[in-house]
């Protein structure tokens, strides 16, 4: 009979030991959790900040270069103007230039 309350302890420290591991290894898991979550919230923030700071340079420099591309056709009807009155008849403009004109895209 010794031998079997023997055997019968250690299988039950064994099985104790295994529940012990798995309880633990969730409890760590649950408490991991929202601070997991937690650095995924920060590194989406700091992402959404990067693209916003890049989007807002890249309408800067949009705007800057419609504003010269209006200069640029201005300057360019003016020249054209000014060789017509001189009696010069200037190159038919590029298909682009034309459509840019016409619809302002």
């Amino acid at each position: 009979m010794g031998i079997v309350g023997t055997c019968v302890t250690v299988v039950g420290v064994i099985i104790t030991g295994w529940f012990t591991y798995r309880g633990t290894r969730t409890a760590a898991a649950i408490q991991a959790g929202p601070a997991a979550e937690q650095s995924k919230f920060a590194v989406l923030e700091k992402t959404v900040a990067r693209v916003d700071e890049e989007n807002g340079r890249l309408r800067g420099r949009q705007s800057r270069l419609e504003s010269l591309l209006r200069a640029c056709t201005w300057t360019m009807d003016l020249w054209a103007r000014q060789m017509r009155d001189a009696g010069i008849e200037p190159e038919p403009p590029h298909p682009l230039v034309e459509e840019y004109n016409r619809t302002g895209v």
